[in-house]
């Protein structure tokens, strides 16, 4: 898109503009075409060089020759006093700072002038049109013939080494040939107005490409999560910005919502610096490529060397990623390999570089960063105390706890549907507003790919749970308070389903006075390569920084003998998982239906391994006492009993079953309730079919 011209000013007010014309029309003979036989082919410019006279006469007095003569005459006279015409007052005070903020030589000021001109008034501009379509080295010797400069120094100047194109100011376009407007490429579409129609200062002129960034909403205290990292990062900013450090860079990313960019305003205002953001989007909302955002750069770092400043630069994406194909096109970066690499070794002021995935950037550019930074979802006590802070008027605390439990949930989508239901509070009703709060928070979840939050709170025990039901190789009881002391073990559970593993683990939470983290296979299993890995790391991660028990379900899916591996990936996540599980400090727990085929080194690293068995006799007649206290029906007959006795299959599970579909199909009578676990046993592989089934 074009940028903005402005409205014609007479030329009078501006001789330097009057002064190219006549060289575009004389020295590079643009008058062949500008004077045909019996007139111009544009009065107004004949006017505005002083041939106006010319313009009233008849065509039969009109003399082609005499008219070249009087041009001629007008370009001599202006020449002679070249050297005393300046351009325009404020484009000449801008240039000038410019001059001394970032090193421009003169020969750099009066391109500068010139490309800023001829972007914004039209006559200059369509009269330029008439060289037609230039190849760059054409270009050069237009701007000698224009400014009166040797082509060796307009050459030097527009180099991509020279100041100008270093500062992002002005490059030459080298891809095409095009008219002399196109082929010199300003910094934004806004530019040529802001530097020639008032005093601006630096942030003025870079309106469009870079913005001051928004006032922090959040203190480094918020993300405690991270301390480690940040008591590395926050002593070395401040030390490179006191001592003038050059190529600090530092790359956070991390999925959308973590609060990159909120971190950035905290660390600015941490250390008393202005922040400026180099924006992907300009004022018209328009998206800004990645090359354009590497000049906006570019400047930056030119105009606020002098500044207490530190530079933001979010979505890296669209400058550095080079996606998952191999042979698709390669990213700005790395056709600009070379100049990236020199920006990331001697940028004179720090720079924070925010990605949502580093997926797609070449490892070579990363390791040039002087600090990676993860920036998690953070961990569940944290996420609850913004459920808390944000959500305090319209979520009861019940809700937030369990909305806590999506280790999906990042800040930015609590904040904003908050902000959403706020504005609408005074038509809903308590229980309105949460409902609308949480379909909000569900919805967002749903729509980045993850797993909606649970109903009910996924992780409370049965209604009649006790440890003594649970028929286990293990003295369970001992096994808890053991752990309550030392607070670190790895326990491997296993058994047939239903028997009450995951069970124990929550209970085990609930005495050690800790949360549990559960993750299923269909959590952590991703379709891309490597992914499988990062979700397990990220699992153990979050588990240790809550300090919670941590307990993967179907574990079988992750510790698959690796003597039976057909694809690199079974490999390496067994490896991933195995250094999980020694390096974790606090109480992991492995549950499993299928113990034949885990990896022999995997069950040597598990501290204890637990066998979960089908309830013996007592067992199940005990629970279902409570039960039937639980229910209201009368107490089980001892040929009811000798019913139960026979089933040799029966699970606490099986329990819960059947109360939840007392539910919806009342179970009146003591033979209805144990006809429907009579039910469930039958539709196990290598049950007998019960007898009497109800």
């Amino acid at each position: 898109m074009s940028s903005p011209r402005s409205t014609h000013t007479p030329l009078e007010t501006q001789p330097i503009i009057h002064l190219w014309l006549l060289r575009l029309l004389v020295p590079l003979r643009l008058e062949r075409t500008f004077i045909d036989r019996h007139s111009f082919n544009n009065d107004s410019l004949a006017e505005i060089i002083g041939l106006g006279a010319w313009v009233e006469s008849s065509t039969k007095d009109f003399d082609r020759q005499s008219v070249r003569a009087c041009l001629r005459k007008l370009h001599q006279q202006k020449e002679r006093d070249a050297r005393h015409i300046e351009a325009p007052q404020y484009l000449r005070r801008n240039v000038s700072r410019l001059q001394t903020l970032v090193g421009l030589s003169d020969t750099d000021c009066r391109i500068l002038e010139f490309a800023v001109l001829i972007h914004s008034e039209r006559i200059l501009d369509d009269l330029a049109d008439g060289l037609g379509i230039l190849s760059t080295v054409k270009v050069f010797y237009a701007l000698s013939v224009l400014l009166d400069i040797p082509e060796r120094d307009i050459r030097a100047a527009l180099s991509t080494q020279g100041i100008l194109a270093k500062a992002g100011l002005l490059s030459v376009d080298r891809n095409c040939a095009t008219l002399l407007r196109a082929k010199l490429d300003l910094l934004s579409e806004t530019f040529a107005d802001s530097i020639a129609s008032s005093d601006a200062d630096p942030i003025a002129l870079l309106r469009d490409t870079v913005a001051p960034a928004s006032p922090a909403e959040l203190g480094i205290a918020d993300y405690a999560h991270i301390t480690p990292s940040l008591n590395v990062l926050r002593p070395y900013l401040k030390r490179s910005i006191e001592t003038g450090r050059k190529g600090v860079n530092v790359l956070l990313h991390g999925a959308p919502g973590t609060g990159k960019s909120q971190l950035a305003r905290a660390l600015s205002k941490e250390l008393v610096c202005e922040l400026f953001e180099v924006t992907s989007e300009d004022n018209d909302g328009d998206p800004v490529n990645g090359d354009k955002r590497l000049r906006a750069f570019r400047a930056a770092q030119s105009f606020f060397t002098q500044r207490r400043a530190i530079i933001l630069f979010d979505e890296i994406e669209d400058v550095f990623d080079d996606g998952d194909n191999v042979f698709g096109p390669r990213s700005i970066a790395q056709t600009r390999k070379a100049w990236v690499n020199r920006t990331l070794e001697g940028n004179a002021v720090p720079t924070l570089w925010l990605s949502n995935s580093i997926r797609g950037i070449d490892p070579a550019f990363i390791r040039r960063f002087d600090m990676v930074l993860e920036l998690p979802i953070p961990p569940k006590q944290h996420r609850q105390r913004i459920l808390g802070m944000v959500c305090a008027d319209l979520l009861p605390t019940a809700n937030a706890t369990r909305l806590a439990q999506s280790d999906s949930l990042a800040p930015a989508v609590v904040t904003r549907a908050a902000s959403v239901v706020q504005s609408i509070r005074d038509d809903l009703d308590t229980d309105g507003a949460a409902a609308a709060l949480e379909l909000l928070i569900c919805n967002t979840l749903k729509a980045q790919g993850h797993r909606p939050i649970e109903k009910l709170d996924p992780n409370r025990l049965p209604e009649v749970y006790d440890p003594a039901f649970i028929h286990a190789d293990n003295d369970l009881s001992a096994v808890a308070a053991g752990l309550t002391k030392s607070k670190s073990g790895r326990l491997c559970l296993y058994g047939p389903p239903g028997t009450g593993k995951s069970a124990y683990a929550r209970w085990l939470a609930e005495q050690m006075g800790v949360s549990l983290l559960v993750k299923r296979a269909s959590d952590l299993m991703s379709m891309y390569v490597g992914e499988n890995e990062k979700n397990v790391a990220s699992a153990f991660r979050n588990a240790a920084e809550d300090g919670a028990i941590l307990l993967i379900d179907e574990v079988d899916s992750f510790l698959q003998d690796r003597r039976g591996a057909q694809r690199n990936w079974e490999l390496t996540l067994v490896n991933e998982m195995l250094t999980q599980m020694e390096s974790f400090p606090g109480v992991f727990i492995a549950s499993t239906n299928l113990m034949d085929g885990l990896d022999q080194a995997a069950l040597r690293r598990f501290d204890l391994k637990v066998k979960f068995d089908y309830l013996k006799v007592d067992q199940a007649a005990e629970l279902l006492r409570r039960y039937y206290e639980k229910l209201g029906v009368p107490v089980p007959t001892p040929d009811q009993l000798l019913r139960l006795s026979r089933l040799e299959t029966l699970t606490p599970g099986d329990f819960a079953t059947v109360i939840r579909q007392h539910r919806f199909r009342a179970l009146t009578s003591s033979t209805a309730l144990i006809a429907a676990l009579e039910g469930e046993c039958a539709l196990k592989p290598g049950a007998k079919r019960a007898i009497g089934f109800y």
